[in-house]
Order: structure tokens, then C-alpha cells, then sequence
């Protein structure tokens, strides 16, 4: 049973607190078993990669074979349904479509000293994208990651997709192809983490690090931090739906549904301004997991994490909604362009009854890496901008120079730096020169 909230009762501000705490994370102690897999891996390379796989995913790999060939990527993507091929193909020509607007230009200008300024744009040369491979594997990930780095422009992708027991996802690979993905290793887990970061004698490092995984997973890319970029440190999934009581309460349950069966440690919270609404969802959801195929999985996530929350208005529910800052963000009302001017923190935000949040996992054209656990406050989710460096440029005239270096020369001496000061001033001593001379 999820928890009911209502902002009309008097412990409600300290329910919807301890509501925003939990921790849902795994709480495993990993980081010391990742720090090790890693120092092993940067110690023995290929061979390491290759032990861990064994013991992991129970395949034995040469360093021949840590990549899939062209013939087996082949074989693979022959496997994949016309029917599913057209879906995949229809998804990665819309999240292409999204990306490509959001490349941005670079830009220079002369300002009113005569001083050239501006910026320009470049990609990272090589880009390592993380599809999971263990309890779920995921070809949509896959697209969601690799496309907005092809639009970036990044001249090499490499992919790890584990494969356990040797069994691949024939739509993964598929999906790979389609969006200009290099090469494709057969490793996952830390091991693939550090070997992406830090290079072996068959795998060549790269310099950004994106994708989900477990807890063994994020813990690795935390440790990499700074060797290589990452996108982000991805927890459990949430859905956060706010509802008048106009909607079909078995589409809100199926909604809230749609994030609980990712794991057992998802969230999904429905916010209403009608409490018998939510208390027909709630019957709605539990009338659903009879049925659901992943109903061990999602009937957990609802019991121990969902909650129904019942507020006065929909100004307050935009501020409860705040508070959580989902990564998806629902608005089944019936302004929903209204309720979303007013919401500053969600990573993605559905408007209308008809837009579920899936669509936005497969088809819409966004992206779905998203920022979870509150990280919506100050995090964005995966785009094109992840894959690009901007680099200022500025060019100085000796006019430009005369006009700002003194300031510049004082600053320097207020910060006891000399050479920085020294190196203006030689210039503006060879100009006064120059003049003298004239």
C-alpha cells in the first residue's frame, strides 16, 4: 500500500519530508570491490577484462573477441522483426531530428575597444556508451545515448553491451547501427568502465563515459570522474503525475506503473487535487498488478516507495512537485501549458493527457537520460551540448591593449601574481616604445 498524503492535515509538512528522504539507492557497498576491479584492470588490461567477464557474465573471451565482428554484428541485426526494425528506425529518425536542433553556433563579435571575443564549439574525439545487459537491456537507451554524440559530431563511439552467458539483444546491436556506433565489446560492469576510461592493449580509452547501469556501474564512473566526462550518476527511476479528477484513473495507474516496473527501488508519485481521485488510482494500480507481467518487481516499488498526495490547488501542487524534482514529470490537467510556466525543477515534463511518459522513453524525440534523485534542482538531461567543448577565443589589438592592459596589470599586483602583471606590461612598454619612436 503507497502512502496518502494530504496538505490539509497537520503532520503533512513532516510526512512529505521524510517522503523526500528516503533513500532509495542501492545501498550495497561497493566502492571498495569497484576501486580494486579498476586498479586491476588499468594493471592488467585485456586479461583483466576478460577474467571479470568470465566470473560475471560467464563468457570466456580472447582479446580477439572482446569486440563483436562486422559478420556477427550482422547475423545479429538479421534476427530483428521487420515490424521492430520500423519502430527502432522511426525513433532514432525523431531523436535525431530533436538533437540536431540543439547544436549550438558559435559566435564572435568586435567590441567598442576594438577587442575580438567570442567562442566556438567542438566535439570530444571519442565517446564510450554504456547499454546494460543484465536484468534489462535496453536498444532505446542505446539510440538515446549514441545519436546526440553522432550529432555532436564525435568521430568515434564505442559501445559496451554485456552479454551474459553469450546471449545478445539483436535490437541493441541493431540499434548500434543505426546510430554510426564503431565498436561494439561484449563486457560490461565496472571492468568495462575502467577499460573504456583508461584503455587496454584491444580497447582504446575515450574521453567521455555516458549510460545507466547498477550500482557497480555508477560507482565506477564516480571513480573515473575526471580521467574521462561522464553524463551524470543515474539513480532509480520516478514518475511524479499531477491529475484532476478528468482523467481515466486506470491510465494514471498505468502511468505510475510504467516507472515502478523498471526495479523494485523506483518511485512513483501521484499528485491530485481530489482525494477520492487518488484513492481510485490506488485501486486502479492494485488491480493492474494482478495481471502485470513484472508485478513481483513493481508491486514492491509502489508499496514501499509510491505515494498519493492530495493538495488544495494546483499552485500547490506545482510547489510539491518542486520539492521532488522529478526526472518525469506528468501534467494530466486540463492547462497543462499553464501548470508547466509555474514548475521551475523536473527533468522532463509531459503535457496532456495525451502524452504519456513512455512515449518520451521510445518515441518522442527528447532524450530519456534524465537527472534523478532531486538532481533536476541543478542538472539537465543527456544532449548534444554532453558531447561538445566550448572554447573561448579572444584577440587583442594593440589599441585593446592600451584600453584594458593597465587594469589588467593592476589586478595581477593586487593578487601578489608579478608574471602575469609583468607579461602585460612589457607589451605596453614595447607600444609606448613604439610611439616614443614615432
Amino acid at each position: 500500500m503507497p502512502q496518502f498524503l494530504n496538505s490539509a492535515d497537520a503532520d503533512f509538512a513532516d510526512r512529505l519530508n521524510a517522503l523526500l528522504s528516503m533513500k532509495r539507492e542501492d545501498s550495497a557497498d561497493v566502492d571498495d570491490t569497484v576501486a580494486a576491479i579498476i586498479a586491476d584492470v588499468r594493471a592488467r588490461g585485456d586479461q583483466a577484462v576478460i577474467d571479470y567477464t568470465q566470473k560475471f557474465d560467464r563468457l570466456d573471451l580472447t582479446p580477439e573477441s572482446l569486440a563483436f565482428t562486422p559478420d556477427e554484428i550482422e547475423a545479429e541485426c538479421a534476427k530483428v522483426p521487420a515490424d521492430e526494425k520500423a519502430a527502432l528506425e522511426l525513433a532514432a529518425e525523431r531523436i535525431r531530428a530533436y538533437h540536431a536542433r540543439q547544436f549550438p553556433q558559435d559566435e564572435s563579435w568586435t567590441d567598442d575597444i576594438g577587442a575580438t571575443l567570442g567562442w566556438r564549439w567542438t566535439p570530444v574525439a571519442a565517446a564510450g556508451l554504456y547499454v546494460p545487459g543484465g536484468l534489462a537491456s535496453y536498444p532505446s537507451s542505446m539510440l538515446m545515448n549514441a545519436i546526440p554524440a553522432q550529432v555532436a559530431g564525435v568521430e568515434r563511439l564505442a559501445m559496451c553491451a554485456p552479454t551474459p552467458d553469450g546471449t545478445a539483444n539483436p535490437l541493441v546491436l541493431y540499434a548500434a547501427r543505426l546510430s554510426g556506433v564503431d565498436t561494439v565489446y561484449r563486457i560490461g560492469g565496472a571492468q568495462a568502465i575502467a577499460a573504456m576510461a583508461y584503455g587496454t592493449e584491444t580497447i582504446a580509452p575515450v574521453d567521455k563515459i555516458t549510460g545507466p547501469g547498477n550500482a557497480y556501474v555508477a560507482a565506477a564512473k564516480r571513480r573515473v570522474f575526471g580521467r574521462v566526462g561522464i553524463d551524470m550518476i543515474a539513480g532509480p527511476s520516478e514518475i511524479l503525475v499531477i491529475a484532476d479528477s478528468y482523467n481515466d484513473p486506470d491510465w494514471i495507474a498505468l502511468d505510475l506503473l510504467s516507472q515502478a516496473e523498471h526495479d523494485e527501488s523506483a518511485q512513483s508519485i501521484l499528485i491530485t487535487d481530489d482525494a477520492d481521485f487518488g484513492f481510485a488510482v490506488a485501486r486502479a494500480v492494485d488491480k493492474r498488478l494482478e495481471t502485470l507481467d513484472r508485478r513481483e518487481i513493481a508491486g514492491k516499488s509502489w508499496r514501499d516507495y509510491g505515494a498519493v498526495i492530495t493538495v488544495e490547488n494546483m499552485g500547490e501542487a506545482a510547489v510539491v512537485s518542486d520539492m521532488f524534482a522529478p526526472e518525469h514529470l506528468e501534467l494530466c490537467v486540463a492547462h497543462p501549458e499553464e501548470l508547466a510556466a509555474i514548475i521551475k525543477h523536473a527533468g522532463a515534463i509531459f503535457l496532456g493527457q495525451w502524452t504519456p511518459e513512455a512515449i518520451g522513453d521510445y518515441i518522442g524525440g527528447p532524450n530519456h537520460v534524465l537527472p534523478t534523485a532531486r538532481s533536476a534542482r541543478f542538472s539537465s538531461g543527456l544532449s548534444v551540448l554532453d558531447f561538445l567543448k566550448r572554447t573561448t577565443m579572444a584577440r587583442m589589438t594593440p589599441d585593446a591593449l592600451r584600453s584594458i592592459g593597465p587594469a589588467a596589470e593592476r589586478l595581477a599586483r593586487s593578487e601578489t601574481l608579478e608574471a602575469h602583471g609583468l607579461s602585460v606590461r612589457a607589451r605596453l612598454n614595447a607600444l609606448n616604445d613604439l610611439e616614443g619612436e614615432a
